[in-house]
Parts: C-alpha cells; structure tokens; sequence
C-alpha cells in the first residue's frame, strides 16, 4: 500500500487489515484471554451489585424504615466488592506478565529477523533506528494482549448490561443520553485519524535522534578531537525539540478529547438530573429508581474516558505494529527463492565471469570484471581510493549479489548457494577490527565457540595474542571494553586474526588486516598471517603494496576496471600504474624520515604561511 493513502485511525478498515498480525499474536494465547474475559465478566457483574442495591436500599429499607434486609444486602455487597478485588488481582497478574513474555517474544523475533537482512538494509537504517525498532516498537503491543484492552472491552460489556437496566427505569433519559454519547464517539473517531500519524512520527523521529545520540557516542574521539561537543549538542538538542514539538501535538489532542469527555459527562448528568427530577416529580419512577438510574449512567459513561485512554493506547500500539510490519516484509536473505544450494566442503575455486554491479542504479561501480583464483592462491587488490577494491570483496564474502554476470565458487553460482552454508567456511579479518564488549577470550572464541583449550592457545600463539594477554592481570578474560577500546589497534588487529585462525575458513578475506599496525607489530604478525593463508584461497586488500609480494595474483583495479594483473616481479617491470603506485608509495615512506630541506617529497609541501 503506498505510504500516502495508508488508512489512519482505528478503524474497521484499519483492524481489518491488522487482524492477521493481531491475530498471530493472540492465537497461542486464545485460551489465557478466554480465560481473561471470563474473569472480567465475574469482576464486571460483581461490580454492578453496589449501585443495583440502590434501588433496595432507598425503596424498601430507608423509605419503609425496614431494616430487615440491611444485613443481607451490605453482606451481598461486602462479597461482590471482594470478588471484584480478587478478579482484578487475578486479571492484572494474568494477563500483564502474559503481555510482557509476548513483548520479549517479539523483540527476540524482530532481533532474528533483522539480524538475517542483506547488508543493504544497514546501509539505508542507522544503527540507533534499528535499535528502536528492536527495543521501542513492540512496546505498545503490550495493549494488546495485557490488562488494557480487557478492561476496555469489560467496559463495553457492563456497559450494554448497563443500558438494558437503563432502559427499564427510564427510556426517555436514556435514549437523551445515548444520543450525546454516540455524537461523542463520531468526534472521538475523528480524533483518533489525527492522533495516529503523529504517534507514528513520533517514533520515526525517536529513531533517528537515537541513532545520531549513538554515533556520536561511539565517535566520541572524533567529536572531541575536532571541539565538535558544542555542535553535536546543537544537533541533539534539535532533535529532541522534534520529539517535544510531537509530543506537545499529541497532548494537545487527547486533551480536547478529555475536555470533551468531561463536558459530555457534564452534559449527560444535567439532563438526567432534570428530567429524572420530572419523572420522580409526576410519579413515573421511584426516588430508588432515580439514584439507581444515576449510579449505572456512571456504567454508560465510563468507557468514554476508557475510550480516550485505551484508544489512545490502541492507536500508538498499531504505530509500532506498522513498522514491525515494515522489518518483517524485508525478505531475509536466506529466503531469497534462487539460494537453494547447499553448499559442500569447499576446495576453493573462485571466479568472475565478466561482473557488473552498482550500489545505486544508473552509478556502475564494477564494470565486467573477470579473474580466476585457485585453490590455495594468494590474489591481491590494489588500486586508489574508491576504485571498486572493497566491493569486490563484498562481492566475495557474499554481501550483495551482481548485477549481470556471474561468481562461481568451486563451478557453484554464488547468487543459487544458501549464505548459512558458505559463510561457516569463510573467515574475515577487515580493516576495522571490531571487538563486542567482552573478554579477550570470548572474542576470539566468537568464530568457533565450541573449540578446546589448545585450539584456542595456538591460535592465540599463532597470532601473538599470547604475548600482550598474559601480561595482563587478568589474562584472557581482560574486558577489552566497547569496541575494543582497552586494547590499542595493534593488539585488537591479532584479536582479529586469531579469531580468523580459529574459524579454520577455506576461504579468507584480508581488508586491510594490518593497517593498524606499525612496521614493527606487522613484521610479528606476519609469519601468524602466513600461516593462516597456507592452503586457503585468500584474497587481500593491503594498503601497504609491500605486504603482497608473494601473491599469486595482482589485480590493479582502478574505476571499477581490471587495469592490470600479473605477480609483483612482473608488473613492476612493465612500469605501468602498478610500478607508478609501488614507486610513489616507497619514495613516500622513505621521505618520512626525511628532515625537512633534505630533498625528496618533503620538499614539496609547501608552506601554509607562504600562501
């Protein structure tokens, strides 16, 4: 349905089409709120004893002046209200802690849901949205299952007994009051279309303050590094101003509707005082019958103030039941109906068949690229900023599917195999070495959480995590903190390789897997790195050209084009785009150690103040 003819309000419409996901949700617990509403039922007529012993209280005990009945009807009475209590406790208890397992229920559901999305998906949602989406959204659906809805509906219950009482004493007073109520419920309804889309941009704009809130947390050393806190609270500040200008919106309308629901009560009250008075003044009814008649009117009335807050409730429930809808119709990416092969032990073989591909349509940023990477081989890619290196890699690990053409791997389209199977055999080590907030152990264990002791140490040996690790107090359960901020860069890169050895992958993808480290920590890792390529098919991104001598295969990639291939030896000598990078990046690290007016490129940065 597109987004600008969606039906607002609740409406029959609108519950009829979210009665399939309302549905779901409550047929496991069909039964529990069977249950529910047959205890609302006892907690309803128990509370409707009190004002129906009214009418005997006046008529027969105090205008008579017979009190043998006094003691039966406050014992009648004293065990209705107790009922009542005991239903409400029962209610409360049963349906409110059913409410909370479905709202635990769906944020586990949602969390797999998105957790099984195509990488496109992150790329178009911040991480703070996605988080609300998980945490916020299903919130309101508690109003679904919980104590809310039940007692709005006990409410309409009692309400139509109510007004089958109301009719024997008085048709007239009733049918006046019915007439005031039912053009209260006409406006109520015109309310609620208004209410709802601002519920539901309520929680769009919530998403998006919390998904800037946690990017600037996360990049608070950028943020400081630049004197960027004034701005950044600039920004949030702004933000949250939206949610207050939203929220402001939405107070303004319930409380009109609460003004008017208080006015009607008014208004109805009046009109039974004056035309009970009347009645009880010609002798159509009783003084009995008039309090009686006053005492259940509060029964028809009463879900008019239930229908401000329950609807009210109702309405921001279907707001986050829309976008759950939204997360639950991206297609996983598993469930993609060409990716039905099962992919076997892989050897290894890699190939393109002339690829093209494009993150946006009509921008190409992979122009019919081919290569063949055997079994075991070392290929490498080189080339400048954005010249595509990064998306052949997503292209590897499987993260998008090309546009025409075709990868095979091991003579098996990638885009026909289920991801589940080939990713168990393959391992990433990427150049932003990302570490969950836990131990140095569970980190690395994290590729294979079922690995013995030793597997573990040598792959920490292997990687050097073993020399930094067990210098700290608390060895490999050093909490390494959010993102591996305890530990340097250096360190988190070995973390990384030595959850890569332990995945033990058949195919291994290196981005950049030693650009956080210093010649120094490079050279110690790089025997752990030759070990964990030997007999894999590894393709490497390396920022410094010197690391991938020994590759098999060299592409040079620049604008999405293959504009050169060949082993390091033979490319240099044909003194093309790869000699023009390899030269310019060796005369730039020697020039570092260059004082200045020592020659060399130094020399030519020139002076700001000169300018």
């Amino acid at each position: 349905m597109p987004r600008g003819s969606e039906p607002t309000g609740i409406s029959a419409a609108r519950l009829k089409e979210l009665w399939p996901e309302i549905w779901e949700l409550v047929k496991p617990r069909r039964k529990l709120l069977a249950f529910g509403f047959v205890l609302m039922m006892v907690n309803r007529v128990a509370g409707l004893v009190l004002p129906a012993s009214t009418k005997f209280l006046v008529d027969d005990i105090l205008v008579k002046k017979d009190l043998t009945y006094l003691l039966p009807l406050i014992g009648a009475v004293a065990g209705a209200t107790i009922l009542q209590g005991a239903t409400s406790f029962s209610l409360t208890q049963l349906l409110s802690k059913e409410a909370q397992r479905l709202i635990t229920e769906m944020r586990r559901k949602v969390q797999v849901h998105i957790g099984r999305l195509p990488i496109h998906y992150y790329n178009a949602n911040k991480t703070g949205n996605l988080v609300s989406r998980i945490m916020s959204d299903v919130e309101g659906i508690r109003n679904l299952i919980g104590t809310g809805l039940v007692e709005f509906v006990g409410g309409l219950i009692t309400a139509m007994l109510a007004l089958v009482i109301l009719i024997g004493i008085s048709w007239r007073m009733t049918v006046l009051s019915l007439v005031f109520l039912l053009a209260f419920g006409v406006l109520l309804g015109k309310a609620f279309r208004y209410i709802r889309p601002i519920f539901k941009e309520r929680r769009r704009i919530f998403a998006e303050v919390s998904g800037r809130l946690t990017e600037s947390l996360s990049g608070v050393r950028v943020v400081k590094g630049f004197h960027a806190e004034s701005r950044e609270a600039g920004v949030f500040a702004a933000g949250v101003q939206r949610i207050q200008d939203n929220i402001f919106a939405s107070l303004t309308a319930i409380s009109a509707m609460s003004f008017a629901s208080t006015a009607i009560v008014g208004v109805v009250g009046g009109t039974v005082m004056y035309l009970g008075a009347r009645e009880v003044y010609a002798g159509e009814i009783t003084l009995g019958d008039f309090v009686t008649f006053t005492a259940f009117i509060a029964f028809l009335v009463a879900p008019v103030f239930q229908i401000v807050g329950i609807g009210t409730q109702l309405t921001e429930a279907f707001a986050g039941l829309d976008r759950t809808r939204e997360v639950f119709s991206e297609t996983p990416e598993d469930e993609d109906p060409r990716r039905t092969v099962e992919m076997p032990a892989i050897r290894g073989q890699v190939d393109f068949h002339d690829v093209m591909f494009s993150y946006d349509k009509g921008k190409r940023v992979i122009h019919g690229i081919g290569f063949s990477a055997p079994p075991g081989s070392v290929t490498a890619f080189v080339g400048s900023s954005g010249s595509g290196k990064s998306t052949l890699i997503n292209l590897i690990a499987g993260f998008y599917v090309p546009e025409s053409g075709l990868i095979e791997v091991d003579g098996v389209d990638l885009a026909t195999v289920r991801l589940d199977s080939y990713r168990r055999q393959l391992g990433v080590v990427l150049q932003d070495s990302f570490l969950f907030d836990g131990s140095i152990r569970e980190n690395i264990l994290f590729a294979h959480p079922g690995a013995t002791g030793e597997e573990f140490l040598q792959a920490c040996r292997i990687a050097r995590v073993d020399e930094f690790a067990e210098s700290f107090e608390e060895g490999y359960d050093t909490i390494v903190g959010e993102r591996g901020v305890k530990l340097s860069g250096g360190q988190k890169q070995r973390v990384s390789i030595a959850r890569a050895i332990l995945a033990d992958p058949r195919i291994l993808i290196l981005d950049e897997a030693t650009s956080s480290l210093d010649s120094e920590s490079e050279a110690m890792i790089q025997r752990g790195l030759d070990w964990l390529m030997r007999g894999r098919t590894t393709f490497v991104i390396a920022h410094r050209l010197s690391t991938i001598r020994r590759a098999d295969q060299i592409l040079v990639v620049e604008q999405g084009l293959v504009v050169e291939r060949g082993a390091h030896q033979e490319l240099l000598a044909k003194r093309g785009r790869y000699h023009e990078l390899y030269t310019r990046q060796h005369a730039l690290e020697e020039n570092l150690f260059l004082a200045p007016g020592e020659g060399g490129a130094a020399e030519e940065i020139p002076d700001r103040a000169a300018r």
